[in-house]
């Protein structure tokens, strides 16, 4: 009888861990998407920069800020957040892009692109913006694998460190466990 019971409780055990009880922690602090490929297209640069193909970014991890040029406090945090997440790179900082999406026909003043060094900035399209998704908002950052897929998504945070620390945690971790974007240069 006790040796029925030393064979049968690890197996009922887990088969109970396995399709009772769901763990609903996470380690990731974005929202996870289901992957949307960026459109071939090539969009206009802004401010003199020149144009931006997909195939440009392909070669990195992109972090994406899609708003109008009249950058508010949602926009400057998204830039600070995303400044901080790959300079907090170190080594790797070369693997990560940093694109905003200007999403009106003005140009974002200087006081905006002040200590924004690296910072892309292109012309927004409805494609781009639709593989985005529905609710591309001026505070929100997603992120774009080297395949130029849009996976990520971290959301407006009115505490910029916290999101940035967030941002920062899961860049690292995909960073660490994926050869994709390793070589990137320029």
């Amino acid at each position: 009888m006790l040796l029925a019971i030393v064979c049968v409780l690890p197996v009922l055990a887990s088969y109970f861990t396995f399709y009772v009880w769901q763990p609903q922690g996470r380690v990731n602090h974005g929202t996870l998407l289901a992957p949307a490929m960026l459109p071939a297209t090539v969009l206009a640069g802004v401010g003199g920069q020149a144009p931006l193909a997909r195939a440009e970014l392909e070669r990195r991890w992109t972090l994406v800020l899609a708003a109008p040029a009249a950058c508010e406090s949602a926009c400057a945090r998204a830039l600070y957040v995303s400044r901080q997440a790959r300079l907090a790179q170190a080594q790797d900082a070369e693997r990560v892009a940093r694109v905003w999406l200007v999403t009106d026909s003005g140009t974002p003043a200087a006081p905006a692109l002040s200590g924004q060094e690296g910072l892309r900035l292109a012309r927004a399209d409805a494609a781009w913006l639709a593989a985005l998704g529905v609710d591309v908002d001026a505070g929100a950052v997603f992120l774009v694998d080297p395949l130029g897929n849009v996976m990520m998504r971290f959301d407006d945070d009115s505490d910029s460190i916290r999101a940035a620390r967030g941002l920062t945690k899961d860049l690292q971790r995909l960073l660490k466990y994926s050869a994709l974007g390793r070589g990137a240069k320029g």
